[in-house]
């Protein structure tokens, strides 16, 4: 989600797509809080691990 949330925010930004680059940042942020809370143990979702 991370990987996705960087190429749709980089895409966003060189074709002046504001939309892509709003979907880009939020799937980042929120990509980034799945690692996170991953990373310290804690299930989301009733799941231990993202895939």
């Amino acid at each position: 989600m991370i990987v996705l949330g960087a190429i749709l925010l980089i895409l966003g930004l060189l074709l002046n797509v504001y939309l892509l680059w709003v979907i880009g940042v939020i799937l980042l942020v929120i990509g980034a809080v799945f690692w996170l809370l991953g990373a310290i143990g804690r299930p989301v979702a009733g799941r231990r691990s993202w895939y």
